[in-house]
């Protein structure tokens, strides 16, 4: 039998590590690699046409799945492509390898063509970035930066010369059992017990969640239950949370909605549940505040903490639930959900008044229907900006969707590969990528990718000439808006030039049918339904807050389209407050 080569050993420890796919771009000093995954039928090598791309799509698929994903880029300008999308999946917590081919090994350090120093590059987005530069590493280093992605739930970059890849393997090389998961960390008796203290000792508890709530929906629902806590949440604590929750009231934050803001500056106990919430300016700094966390170092960067608790939300909350005495009084949080309702309804009404009607397309309009149409189990992937808007205010989470964005890293152009991740772990799923035309352009060309593999990829794209969000940005500062407007083409007639199906959607009567028709297609599909540039609505007192960049006040922007279904979901809350 012939001897492995290192490229051929490194793949063998991506497929142990649980690696299905690996997302990039071919090329010179990664030919080795890729031609190892050519010659197994362990691992698919999926050819995207930006790496960009492929490191956005190891970073869904990761997040979807939970098992680390991979991406590779060749020498040079090939891996630098990977950075931003690298950026957004460490800062999302995706376990993802990424593999930095290198130039030869014998000119590094002599200006050689397309040299650049990927082991210094990536550090600030991974948890490791190291070089092999002897066989003899191998599979030592792979087999580490794998357990840091895993372990510490982030990326970790191998920057891998064409050259080494090609030599023999050493023998006998040492293989370690990989971790593949992580365990439940349970906070200390001594931080139990005084988060009982201050737990009992409060008369008013609010919850405020974020995406470490993941899989400890039960333990959240009993605890504010046992307490009379109202929850509410960041952006990333959506999907998690907000489904099935009778004392929801909304999302702080700058697109947030509701009375989770209220909630979280009138109690006397706020407990910040797995969320590294980083607008500090919309948390309270008068009340006591517990903080539980997995990542210790997420634990009071972004306000003082009376408590801090190192440990995974589920396990603290059922250590909880069996200590704290059961509060009765509930009138703080039946004051909160009034309040809730009250605010939603006061935003409602400017989507209900002849929307039907209004051309340009209300883009709320679009996301109300989209979220009634798509399946129950559906992914959204959501593109940065306006997109981010209609996705908190418009999607119904169930336990079953997932919502998927660039939500702490920012990126534009995320939703279209985030989707060909996110399809690819599942071809009979429904991904729709909801995609304003800004970030739809910026890599346009991974739409190629979708009619290449048969992706079936709903793309619902909010064409509205502009960057909504920049622009929105813009006048809170009191500037105008300037090199914000695009001179966009019929995107439905480029999708079917490409050999997809595509449909253009002006009028409002023509939405429903048209996403209907999409869901029907088997294959790749791009509905590009032109909204209003004008969905915005200012109030009409701005105030100092308001003007020095999106803080506090920010939250009062009265986005002219309200909130959804959540109205629904707020008012069947109040059914539920007793009557005096």
């Amino acid at each position: 039998m012939a001897r492995q080569n290192v490229a051929e050993q490194f793949v063998d420890i991506l497929v142990r590590a649980g690696v299905r796919r690996m997302y990039g771009v071919v090329g010179d000093s990664l030919n080795p690699v890729v031609d190892a995954i050519r010659r197994t039928g362990d691992i698919e090598w999926i050819q995207v046409r930006h790496e960009e791309s492929a490191a956005f799509a190891a970073g869904a698929e990761a997040q979807i799945t939970g098992r680390l994903a991979a991406c590779a880029g060749s020498c040079g300008p090939g891996n630098l492509h990977l950075v931003n999308g690298l950026y957004d999946a460490h800062r999302s917590m995706a376990p993802v390898l990424a593999l930095a081919s290198h130039i030869p090994s014998s000119e590094i350090g002599l200006a050689y063509f397309q040299e650049t120093h990927p082991d210094q590059l990536f550090r600030e987005c991974s948890h490791y970035s190291e070089l092999i530069s002897n066989p003899k590493q191998m599979p030592r280093l792979l087999q580490t930066a794998v357990q840091h992605a895993v372990g510490r739930s982030g990326v970790s970059v191998v920057a891998l010369p064409g050259d080494i890849a090609s030599q023999p393997a050493p023998e006998k090389a040492v293989e370690h059992a990989l971790v593949t998961s992580r365990p439940t960390v349970r906070p200390g008796d001594t931080e139990i017990e005084k988060l009982v203290r201050l737990v009992d000792e409060a008369d008013r508890v609010t919850l405020f969640c974020g995406s470490g709530t993941a899989g400890a929906h039960a333990e959240v629902m009993e605890f504010a239950g046992r307490v009379k806590a109202p929850v509410g949440h960041a952006l990333r604590g959506k999907e998690w949370i907000q489904y099935d929750n009778p004392y929801d009231v909304g999302m702080s934050g700058l697109l947030g909605y509701g009375a989770a803001y209220e909630a979280t500056h009138e109690c006397d106990l706020l407990i910040l549940l797995g969320t590294d919430f980083p607008y500090n300016a919309f948390l309270p700094d008068d009340v006591k505040i517990v903080q539980v966390d997995i990542r210790p170092e997420h634990l009071g960067r972004r306000s003082q903490l009376d408590l801090a608790v190192w440990g995974d939300v589920r396990e603290t909350l059922r250590a909880l639930n069996g200590r704290v005495r059961t509060k009765t009084d509930r009138r703080f949080l039946d004051r909160m959900l009034k309040k809730h309702a009250d605010a939603l309804e006061g935003v409602v009404k400017a989507y209900t008044r002849k929307v039907e009607k209004h051309t340009p397309i209300h883009p709320e309009y679009v996301a109300s229907v989209l979220d009634e149409l798509a399946d129950e189990d559906a992914v959204f992937t959501v593109d940065t900006g306006m997109c981010n808007v209609w996705a908190a205010r418009y999607l119904s989470p169930n336990g079953r969707r997932r919502i998927i964005g660039s939500f702490s890293h920012g990126s534009m152009a995320n939703a279209l590969p985030q989707a060909i991740g996110a399809q690819f772990t599942d071809r009979r799923r429904q991904v729709v990528s909801m995609s304003g035309d800004g970030g739809f352009s910026m890599l346009m060309g991974d739409f190629l990718t979708l009619v290449q593999y048969d992706l079936p990829v709903k793309v619902v794209l909010f064409n509205n000439s502009s960057l909504g969000m920049v622009e929105l940005e813009m006048l809170v500062s009191g500037l105008p808006s300037y090199g914000t407007t695009y001179r966009n083409p019929d995107f439905s007639a480029i999708a079917r030039a490409a050999g997809a199906y595509g449909v253009r959607v002006e009028k409002p009567k023509q939405l429903a049918g048209a996403l209907k028709d999409a869901f029907r297609h088997e294959g790749p599909a791009l509905v590009d339904v032109v909204t209003d540039p004008n969905a915005l609505s200012i109030p009409p007192r701005i105030s100092a807050e308001m003007v020095t960049g999106f803080a506090l006040s920010a939250s009062k922007i009265v986005l002219d389209g309200g909130v959804g279904r959540m109205i629904q979901m707020a008012r069947s809350n109040l059914r539920n407050v007793p009557r005096p």
